[in-house]
């Protein structure tokens, strides 16, 4: 008996590490199950924005989809804004060397809106724009700069009561194609900016009313003088 206990004794221990060699797997997959569903759940990435590729050509702004947009901090409390229009702007677009296209557009600073008829009143005085005297503000780039898949950095001078600064706009391509109701060339972009209204003569009341003014254009524009595309053939 003693011999058959000798015998078996070394079968048991065989078992008993392999029972426990597979009572380990699961831990080991339970430890591994996180990480695998954290690698399920990371989003995709996202896919690369695809160049937006404007025709080459000088493109006539659109004041009737144009919004210069501008915004600033009263006393701490409240974020007033104005809106601009133009009443001219021209496009040059370079297809091939971006830094060769250029923008320039006109203001009529008489035309502010910002739904308080006595601010607008205020605004167009000789406490700021004197609109009387001063009736447009320009900008013109001087430079224009890629900044990565269908972004910009343009530089130009802005005047406000001839007064002349330079300001930067971070610039994004919207769109560009054939514009579905006109049958023309078009493009569409949208800037953002910053500038300081005590460096054009409108600094009144700051730094109560924010010497900060913040800058949201819009704008698209067509092709000038392209002619409109063929009707496709009948039948």
């Amino acid at each position: 008996m003693n011999k058959i206990r000798t015998l078996l004794l070394p079968l048991a221990i065989a078992a008993a590490v392999a029972a426990c060699g597979k009572q380990a797997e699961p831990a080991a997959n339970t430890a591994a199950a996180p990480a695998a569903a954290e690698a399920a759940a990371a989003p995709a990435e996202a896919p690369a924005a695809e160049a937006i590729k404007p025709v080459a050509g000088t493109y006539q702004l659109d004041p009737s989809h144009t919004d210069v947009l501008v915004q600033w901090t009263h006393f701490g409390f409240s974020q007033p804004s104005a809106q601009f229009g133009i009443s001219e702007g021209t496009l040059i677009w370079d297809a091939d060397d971006v830094s060769k296209s250029s923008v320039q557009v006109s203001i009529p600073v008489a035309a502010i809106d910002t739904f308080v008829d006595k601010l607008d009143e205020h605004l167009k005085s000789g406490d700021f724009f004197d609109a009387g005297k001063f009736p447009n503000a320009t900008f013109k780039s001087t430079s224009v700069a890629a900044a990565g898949t269908n972004k910009l950095t343009v530089t130009g001078d802005l005047t406000i009561k001839d007064i002349t600064k330079p300001v930067t706009l971070d610039v994004t391509l919207n769109g560009a194609g054939e514009h579905p109701m006109l049958k023309k060339q078009a493009i569409g972009f949208s800037a953002t900016g910053t500038i300081k209204r005590s460096d054009f003569g409108v600094g009144a009341y700051a730094p109560n009313v924010s010497d900060d003014v913040q800058l949201r254009i819009t704008t698209e524009g067509t092709l000038a003088d392209a002619p409109a595309a063929e009707a496709a053939p009948q039948g």
